[in-house]
């Protein structure tokens, strides 16, 4: 699901706690504070599993927290693709790259490892191991995607080897 979330102390925390406290698993969250919405709130991707019967609840619950749902759906992520990313990462915007291989992949970040030993401005180049949740046979999509994205920043992917998606 997609959240917008106030920039104040504990906004983060006032989404998550009707998830668990509902009976949903945290899977992932992707918080872009570098990011502001056009009504000037952070995006939050967040991951879940849980009961279908759930799910309505949780959503019920976040909104009557407060919480500005702009995206919810009981999606079936049950493949993982796992590619590593090198280049200028954060000069070339990672939460940009991050957020249209959710968008357009229709992937779901699972996990990132970031190694950026310069920090941003360095000629140096940094890497990143990418774990990305798909829906079962579209992983083949997902890596197009990855490879189109990155192409375009000129980032170059390693991508798992033939059978290992």
């Amino acid at each position: 699901m997609r959240l917008e979330l106030v920039d104040e102390p504990g906004q983060l925390l006032a989404a998550l706690k009707p998830i668990a406290e509902h009976g949903g698993n945290l899977l992932s969250v992707f918080h872009e504070r570098g990011n502001i919405t056009p009504r000037g709130h952070i995006p939050v991707a967040v991951d879940i599993e849980c009961p279908p019967d759930r799910f309505d609840t949780i959503l019920e619950a976040l909104r009557e927290n407060g919480v500005n749902v702009t995206r919810a759906g009981a999606e079936e992520f049950g493949a993982e693709v796992t590619v590593v990313l090198v280049g200028h990462l954060i000069d070339t915007d990672l939460s940009d790259t991050l957020r249209r291989l959710a968008d357009c992949a229709n992937a779901t970040v699972a996990d990132l490892e970031l190694s950026a030993p310069a920090g941003a401005g360095s000629d140096e180049q940094s890497s990143a191991r990418l774990r990305l949740r798909a829906r079962e046979g579209e992983t083949r999509e997902v890596l197009d995607t990855v490879r189109s994205v990155a192409g375009e920043k000129g980032i170059h992917v390693i991508e798992p080897m033939e059978g290992g998606q």
